[in-house]
């Protein structure tokens, strides 16, 4: 199945690099005919590139700076023209959905060595395991927060509004985007009941990750719990349980969603453990962080999880609490 689909995202990334290219090569042609130096240039500075090798592999070295002193002549006249005439540099070149691997799904590490780029990988958890979520992700972010739906009433609880309150969660969340490379950036736990953010905010992270180049698992602990000890006694044949393993230990950012909702026995909880533990360790120096969202409070993740995870989530996660109206009451009435 996994190969499958990869072969499947391969194809597409082929032909969105060819529609890319003709796209380009169409820009371009129409670009010549409004300036037709333009297109000289670009034949002279090809015609001077070939000569140039020509020249040193001959070991004829005596004319090469003459050769570059034509090559900076036009490239200077060129970028004049584009100057003169207003033409954005990107119109100058191929528009790639990823400007990383241009769309051929793989980069080159720096061991020259060819490895798959985070957009290729990011496809591929979306296909295989995000699924359902995937549309949460794509269509909350930043942009559609709206501070106005909180309310301004000071809560006896924690003394300051719920404005205030998500507020300020929001600035702590884009602090942990900005900041997520850093070995000691914290990961976050997200408390409260349902309907109060939680979810937006765990995908407006997701979401701005995605867009520098991370790559993000996001399921639920009932899901994520079940199918890791589904793999283990190999129920789904179809699945590669190493990948799947993997890529939950390995994820750039690992989302755990309604955690408390699962069905727990000690195999589920030596699995959640091991996740945990494994992603806070940052394998090979690389930055792994872990976003949790619950209703349970810190105290019930303490008294329903055995100790070594309440200790893990209390010593290594900034907390947050939301709370509030339900949001998505708040929202049917205001329709």
């Amino acid at each position: 199945m996994y190969n499958d689909i990869l072969t499947s995202l391969l194809s597409d990334y082929e032909q969105k690099k060819r529609r890319a290219e003709l796209d380009f090569e169409h820009r371009k042609n129409e670009l010549y005919k409004k300036h037709p130096r333009l297109k000289e240039i670009e034949e002279e500075l090809n015609s001077v590139a070939i000569n140039e090798t020509k020249k040193i592999l001959f070991g004829n070295m005596s004319s090469l700076q003459n050769l570059h002193l034509k090559l900076d002549q036009l490239r200077n006249e060129k970028n004049e023209i584009i100057k003169n005439n207003h033409i954005s540099k990107e119109f100058l070149q191929p528009t790639y959905e990823c400007n990383i691997c241009k769309d051929t799904g793989y980069i080159k590490s720096g061991t020259s060595a060819t490895v798959m780029c985070s957009c290729l990988k990011q496809k591929l958890l979306d296909i295989s395991y995000n699924k359902s979520n995937i549309s949460n992700l794509k269509k909350e972010n930043f942009q559609k927060f709206n501070e106005n739906l909180f309310s301004n009433n000071i809560s006896e609880n924690f003394q300051i509004s719920p404005r205030e309150n998500i507020i300020n969660i929001k600035d702590k969340c884009i602090d942990f985007i900005n900041n997520f490379d850093n070995l000691e950036t914290r990961n976050l736990l997200f408390i409260g009941n349902t309907g109060l953010g939680k979810t937006f905010m765990s995908n407006c992270i997701a979401n701005e990750l995605i867009k520098r180049g991370k790559t993000v698992f996001y399921q639920t602990a009932p899901v994520l719990l079940e199918t890791i000890i589904d793999n283990k006694f190999n129920k789904y044949k179809d699945i590669s349980k190493d990948t799947f393993y993997k890529n939950v230990l390995e994820t750039d950012l690992l989302i755990i969603d309604d955690l408390g909702t699962e069905c727990l026995n000690s195999m589920k909880l030596s699995e959640l453990f091991t996740i945990l533990n494994t992603r806070l360790l940052n394998l090979n120096n690389k930055s792994t962080k872990t976003i949790i969202s619950t209703n349970l409070n810190i105290d019930n993740i303490f008294n329903n999880y055995e100790e070594r995870i309440g200790s893990r989530i209390a010593g290594f996660y900034d907390i947050y609490y939301f709370f509030g109206d339900d949001l998505r009451i708040k929202q049917r009435s205001m329709c």
